[in-house]
C-alpha cells in the first residue's frame, strides 16, 4: 500500500445477495475511514473480453474486421461492435478470445496467426460498482482465411483514417477503449509491445497448435 493511501473500508453486514447466471447483486453496509456507515450496492459480474481482428489482403493492406451490427437490449438499438463476450468461470481470457472469434466471425483457432493482449491484467470497468474487468486483444488473422461463409463482415482500413471512421461509429465504450489503446501503442511505436505478447504467446500457441492438430 502506498504511504499516502487510505486504509480500506470495512464491511459491517451484507443484507442482500441475489444470484443469476451472469452476475450477483450485493447490498452491504460499509464503514468508511471517517467512521460513517454507508449503504452500498455492487455487482459481481463475469469479465468482458473484446477482440480487435486485423487481416491483410492480397495487396498487403491491413483491415479491421467487425461482425454485422446487431441489436443491443441495453441501449435498445442496433450498434456496431467488435467481437466480444464474457469470460466463463475457469476460462482464460485468451481462450475466451478464441471462442469469441469462432462464435462471431466463424473463425477457427487455426486462422489466428498471433493473439496479442493489450492489458494482461484487465481494466476495471466500473471500480465503484462492480468487480468486472475488461480484457482487450488484437488478433492478427491469416490472410488466406475467410470468415464464415454467408456472414457479411464489415471492414475498415487499419489506418489513422480507418480508426477515425470507427470512432465515429462505435458507441460501446469498451470497444472504443480497445481501439484507442491499440492506436496509442502504434502511435508510441510499441508495435503492441512484444513483452506483453510474449507473456501469453506460449498459452495461445498451445491452444492454436492443438486446434491445428485436430483439423
Amino acid at each position: 500500500m502506498p504511504p499516502d493511501a487510505q486504509p480500506p473500508w470495512q464491511v459491517q453486514d451484507r443484507f442482500l445477495e441475489l444470484h443469476s447466471r451472469w452476475m450477483t447483486l450485493i447490498g452491504e453496509h460499509w464503514l468508511d475511514t471517517q467512521g460513517q456507515r454507508l449503504e452500498y450496492w455492487r455487482i459481481e459480474k463475469t469479465d468482458s473480453v473484446i477482440v480487435l481482428p486485423i487481416q491483410q489482403d492480397h495487396l498487403g493492406q491491413s483491415h479491421i474486421l467487425l461482425p454485422p451490427a446487431s441489436f443491443r437490449p441495453g441501449v435498445g438499438q442496433v450498434t456496431l461492435d467488435f467481437p466480444g463476450g464474457r469470460r466463463l468461470v475457469g476460462q482464460t481470457p485468451e481462450a475466451a478470445a478464441i471462442a469469441i472469434l469462432h462464435r462471431e466471425l466463424g473463425l477457427e483457432a487455426t486462422a489466428i496467426a498471433q493473439l496479442t493482449p493489450l492489458n494482461p491484467d484487465g481494466w476495471a470497468i466500473n471500480s465503484s460498482f462492480s468487480n468486472q474487468k475488461l480484457y482487450g486483444f488484437i488478433a492478427y488473422l491469416d490472410g488466406g482465411i475467410s470468415p464464415s461463409p454467408g456472414l457479411t463482415v464489415i471492414t475498415y482500413p487499419a489506418t489513422a483514417t480507418g480508426v477515425c471512421q470507427l470512432l465515429n461509429e462505435l458507441t460501446c465504450l469498451q470497444c472504443r477503449a480497445v481501439l484507442l489503446e491499440w492506436r496509442n501503442c502504434i502511435d508510441d511505436g510499441l508495435h503492441l509491445g512484444m513483452a506483453k505478447t510474449l507473456t501469453v504467446l506460449s498459452t495461445v500457441n498451445v491452444l492454436v497448435l492443438a486446434a491445428r492438430a485436430k483439423s
